[in-house]
């Protein structure tokens, strides 16, 4: 997700920008540019996250799963039950904005040496960090071995270029949808028109058909008269030769 925003932005900056044949050579706006989504990305994923419990991006999937562990259920009653650790967010939003502009411009150099650190030391570090944490949240190996499992899948969905994110959302949020729809067809006695009786959830649901159809009629409705005539012109030609 970051990085389609990140790419979004790029192309808005270069058609708006009169140096736009500097992109790629350090031209200063088209450094901008990706930062600026990147960060407008990590602090807007965690408004679905913390008012509907949904998160917007793999990071704040993972945030959401941290908070579940430590008994804090992110949505509408957090805002509720746990007012003060909600407005500490935000504290503490504003106050990493601050540090992070303070630290960027002191500590540059030494980031940029960072950067240059090779994966073979990098990942090693990361992955015994993993195993680490992994494994003090109940003291089994079977969680290290479900770690394992599922970082593997991980991998081959980056490689054949399935996402992740549904993977997650699916993950974190499945348990939650199930224990509500059976509470709702408890209360509705098995009824299933409790879901389209209210219009809030009756909007939710429209929300989602659309999220799904759009994908699929897109292209459909990008298609010009004029390109399915030279389609079947082409056809026409190659049956003829």
């Amino acid at each position: 997700m970051v990085e389609s925003v990140s790419r979004q932005f790029i192309i808005f900056a270069k058609r708006i920008s009169k140096k736009s044949a500097n992109f790629g050579k350090g031209e200063p706006e088209g450094i901008a540019a990706p930062e600026s989504a990147n960060n407008a990305v990590a602090g807007g994923a965690l408004i679905p996250m913390l008012t509907l419990g949904i998160p917007g991006d793999p990071i704040s999937a993972i945030l959401m799963g941290a908070l579940m562990i430590q008994g804090l259920v992110p949505g509408p009653l957090l805002f509720q039950q746990t007012p003060q650790f909600v407005y500490s967010v935000f504290w503490a939003f504003l106050l990493a904005n601050i540090m992070n502009c303070l630290l960027t411009l002191s500590t540059i150099k030494l980031w940029v040496r960072v950067l240059k650190v090779p994966e073979k030391i990098l990942l090693p570090i990361i992955a015994t960090l993993c195993v680490v944490g992994t494994y003090a949240l109940r003291n089994t190996f079977f969680d290290t071995a479900v770690m394992f499992c599922f970082g593997l899948l991980g991998y081959f969905m980056k490689k054949y270029g399935f996402p992740v994110v549904p993977m997650l959302l699916a993950i974190i949020l499945g348990p939650n949808l199930e224990e509500h729809l059976r509470m709702s067809l408890i209360i509705s006695q098995g009824d299933p028109s409790i879901f389209v009786k209210h219009p809030i959830s009756l909007v939710f649901i429209v929300i989602a058909i659309i999220s799904f159809v759009t994908p699929l009629v897109r292209p459909l409705l990008k298609k010009k008269p004029g390109d399915v005539s030279k389609e079947e012109t082409g056809r026409a030609s190659g049956k003829q030769q």
